[in-house]
């Protein structure tokens, strides 16, 4: 099992890189529309700042968290973006990278679980948690600006929990989870393959580790994904995979 302290500063390089992205962006830039509907730069950006400060409200006053859950709306997720993206761009930066910077130093800090809009998670968790949303919002960012991102090790976190979520994303939509396990082998960037599940199981998934990450994350449709999946559960999975916590996705179009 990786420790809390790898995970975290895999945290910190996802951040830092998607940082990057916008350090010197002009503030017309923060306007650019991203693959997201409605959604420009600023947008992502004010969503990853938005998420790091919910969660550090969790792992610091549980209390005030659950008040603030009782009271969510259906569109709390795009509220919370479209009000920080009314920020002028260089307050929005200093935002995210004080939350995000003060996130990683609570993570590293708490002890139990953190409770959170699924279903409470340790602190591994939640800092696995953070390098998805991260990365899954930094390739927006990066296809919105036309920069090729070049996919690192920390792929593999995005992948575990895209792996560990496969249950949530069948209660989340009121269906029965699958009893058995499922098998799932993907190509890192590297050229190593990851295995999660029993190699003797009939429901497979095997493909790209990236394409794998745009799935789950809802990046990609299924379709056109490099992915093959054997067994007829398997691939209803690939079409309503969600590694991130809240009702369920719309996804993107084919």
């Amino acid at each position: 099992m990786i420790e809390l302290a790898a995970l975290l500063a895999d945290l910190r390089d996802e951040g830092a890189e998607v940082d990057a992205l916008v350090a010197d962006l002009p503030a017309g830039g923060w306007r650019t529309p991203t693959p997201a509907p409605g959604w420009t730069v600023a947008h992502q950006v004010a969503h990853l700042a938005w998420t790091d400060e919910r969660a550090l409200l969790a792992a610091t006053d549980p209390t005030a968290f659950a008040a603030e859950l009782a009271g969510i709306t259906e569109r709390f997720v795009d509220h919370g973006a479209e009000e920080g993206a009314r920020l002028e761009p260089a307050e929005l930066l200093r935002r995210w990278r004080a939350s995000r910077a003060r996130l990683a130093e609570v993570l590293a800090a708490a002890e139990g679980k953190v409770p959170w809009y699924g279903p409470p998670m340790s602190p591994a968790s939640m800092a696995t948690a953070r390098i998805m949303e991260t990365w899954a919002h930094g390739g927006d960012i990066a296809d919105a600006l036309g920069v090729r991102r070049v996919p690192t090790r920390r792929l593999r976190h995005v992948a575990h929990i895209g792996v560990r979520t496969r249950d949530f994303a069948y209660l989340v939509r009121g269906l029965p989870v699958p009893v058995e396990a499922f098998r799932v082998e993907l190509a890192g960037p590297d050229g190593e393959v990851w295995t999660w599940g029993p190699a003797e199981a009939d429901q497979r998934v095997v493909g790209s580790a990236v394409d794998f990450c745009r799935v789950v994350t809802q990046r990609v449709h299924r379709s056109g994904a490099d992915l093959v999946a054997v067994g007829a559960e398997a691939e209803r999975w690939l079409g309503i995979a969600q590694a991130f916590a809240g009702p369920p996705g719309a996804g993107r179009a084919p």
